[in-house]
């Protein structure tokens, strides 16, 4: 039969065991919330990083008329690309027939390239404009929507009718992500714009998904003449006015870009396309 002192050192040892589990339970939850919090901040950084660069701030890379990338340097390619095409948002209420637009100009970036501001008054905000964008990496068909972004379109349509996209490269190619091909900087450098800006023309149902054309920006009411084209993916608020979509045989096009590569610089999967892209000429129909 155990003595008294048997059974206290018994017990003694039977509770520093079970501290010795306490401790090493709470050690494991520690190591797991570290790395929760990490993934997190990552997670969140690297959306911030995008959104960031979305618009006509700085960009991680600039696309110009030849290829920069050395031989050997590897492209970030998509892992998957979706092929069903995204609905076309439908505003909540509709607009009137026409609106008034403003185009103030913007001093402290003045224009990329010579260009006068659109008109201003009586524009339409009815029906559909075809807008056929020759680049050097095939052919592209954007349907411009009026009744989404009368203002939008309207700029859209001055600047291509006064040669402003002609000759200009697509500079931006992510493939992660967020999926999507961005153009309108005449520069290449991804600060480029007309020397004005134009408010958002947004509404909190637009989605972004494949086949949606948008435009970048740098932050509310800051639209100038970047644009972006989503072939695949794109969680994005609704922060960026859509203005119309693009057609499924442009939608192909796009895809053999995408599917060379991005040159990654800064962030993965967000840089120049591997095989630079220019807008030739763009035309407006009719």
């Amino acid at each position: 039969m155990p003595t008294n002192e048997q059974r206290r050192q018994a017990a003694k040892r039977k509770l520093e065991r079970q501290l010795v589990r306490r401790a090493e339970r709470a050690k494991r939850r520690r190591i797991i919330g570290v790395i929760i919090t990490v993934v997190g901040v990552i997670v969140a950084v690297g959306l911030v990083y995008w959104l960031a660069n979305l618009g006509n701030g700085n960009t991680p890379a600039s696309a110009n008329s030849t290829d920069t990338s050395t031989p050997n340097q590897p492209a970030d390619t998509p892992s998957s690309i979706p092929t069903e095409t995204a609905p076309v948002p439908k505003r909540p209420t509709p607009l009137a027939a026409t609106a008034t637009c403003e185009y103030p100009a913007s001093a402290q970036a003045p224009a990329a390239k010579p260009v006068q501001p659109p008109p201003t008054a009586n524009i339409s905000a009815q029906g559909t404009v075809t807008a056929d964008v020759d680049t050097s990496a095939g052919k592209l068909k954007f349907t411009l929507d009026r009744a989404l972004a009368p203002c939008t379109v309207n700029n859209f349509v001055s600047l291509a009718k006064q040669g402003y996209y002609n000759d200009t490269p697509c500079h931006r190619l992510t493939t992660s992500g967020i999926q999507v091909l961005q153009c309108g900087d005449p520069t290449g450098q991804g600060s480029g714009g007309p020397g004005y800006t134009f408010k958002d023309e947004v509404f909190p149902e637009i989605k972004y998904g494949r086949g949606i054309l948008a435009m970048a920006n740098s932050g509310p009411d800051t639209n100038g003449s970047q644009f972006f084209i989503v072939y695949g993916t794109a969680e994005l608020p609704p922060n960026y006015t859509v203005f119309g979509t693009i057609d499924a045989d442009s939608l192909k096009v796009v895809d053999e870009i995408a599917k060379a590569g991005t040159v990654s610089q800064g962030q993965p999967g967000d840089g120049a396309p591997k095989n630079p892209v220019k807008l030739t000429t763009v035309t407006i129909a009719g």
